[in-house]
């Protein structure tokens, strides 16, 4: 072989590696790889609370002849002299008790209850509103060159301040991909500090700073916001928590406007409600659930969008997630079990000062 045409091999080999080792740099995250928290111990079933029902107007007793009677009329001698009129009137009771006589027994006349006095303490300090322990599993369906079939489970869990949000699912037993949220909670929202997402070998990863989300080699996805960016797993717990708090108002025809932040970039998402449906669920029965479409959004860098359904019944948690993957591309997935744990021992926080 002559040494030409070795070399031009040599050459080409050499610059195959080195692609390669700069392709698995790029999916390589920088840092740490997140620290998990351990799964919580789930104590309880959730399943749909049962409606109020209606209060009934009251029924008035049938009226007796002897209510009816009219009263006894005292006697003149009986009566008081009518005051002076140079003298200050004093005050008249709106009603007399009618005389008592030798034929009507004298029942004793209960004391008259004192109304409660108001409360003049000061109020303590807010109630802790974030849910307790949560996992919400799902039967997922859908179609990806044909059908597919799966599981999936949105798992919420809360070490004092920290939370932890995992989204996990599981396609044909083959195919797993997870979603990994970290950051505070707050009495208003959560705020993110790690995002992550693995797919096979392929790991993505975002930091949350000062309103900004970066990119593990310090790229900056966005300006700084008003109010926290979520990620793509926060969203859901985000949600709901802004729902049962009464934060938003979950009605159709509202909208719901959340900042997102994914490695393809950062947008405001506009999800409109546009009905309430009953959902046959495979494990809970009939569920009623608000249906929430996302707008289409400017520079989407992407196709994947989210339907999200929220039942007001069971904790306005997301009982339906509807993910398309482009073209007829989807995965459907419906709650089939709700476990809970023991409520949040932890002190309430002191009302923010002015």
């Amino acid at each position: 072989m002559k040494a030409r045409p070795l070399a031009l091999l040599l050459a080409l080999v050499l610059l195959s590696h080195w692609a390669g080792l700069l392709w698995l740099r790029e999916q390589a995250p920088l840092g740490k790889p997140l620290a998990l928290m351990r799964d919580p111990l789930f104590t309880r079933m959730i399943t749909p609370a049962a409606p109020k029902p209606a209060a009934r107007p009251a029924r008035l007793a049938p009226a007796r002849v002897a209510d009816l009677a009219p009263a006894e009329v005292p006697s003149p001698q009986s009566e008081a002299p009518l005051p002076v009129a140079s003298e200050p009137a004093s005050p008249v009771p709106d009603a007399l008790p009618p005389a008592p006589n030798a034929a009507t027994p004298v029942e004793p006349v209960a004391a008259p209850v004192e109304a409660a006095a108001p409360a003049t303490a000061e109020a303590g300090p807010p109630r802790d509103s974030w849910p307790a322990d949560t996992r919400v599993s799902y039967q997922l369906k859908g179609y990806y060159r044909g059908d597919i079939y799966g599981s999936a489970r949105v798992q919420w869990q809360r070490e004092q301040s920290r939370y932890q949000i995992r989204l996990d699912l599981n396609l044909a037993l083959v195919l797993q991909l997870s979603m990994i949220s970290q950051g505070e909670t707050t009495d208003a929202a959560l705020v993110p500090h790690d995002y992550e997402e693995r797919l096979l070998w392929n790991v993505r990863r975002l930091t949350f700073e000062g309103g900004y989300a970066r990119l593990p080699d310090g790229r900056r996805l966005a300006q700084a916001q008003a109010q926290a960016l979520q990620d793509t797993a926060s969203q859901f717990v985000e949600l709901g928590h802004r729902f049962s708090s009464g934060r938003e108002t979950l009605q159709v025809g509202s909208e719901v406007r959340v900042w997102l932040a994914r490695p393809q970039g950062t947008a405001l998402w506009t999800y409109d409600v546009v009905a309430e449906e009953t959902l046959h669920t495979p494990g809970l029965g009939p569920v009623q659930a608000f249906h929430l479409r996302p707008r289409q959004i400017e520079n989407p860098a992407g196709v994947i969008t989210a339907e999200i359904w929220f039942a007001p019944s069971l904790q306005y948690l997301p009982v339906r997630v509807r993910i398309a993957l482009g073209d007829d591309n989807f995965v459907d997935l419906m709650v089939e079990r709700i476990e809970q744990g023991a409520s949040p021992a932890y002190p309430a926080r002191e009302p923010a000062k002015p």
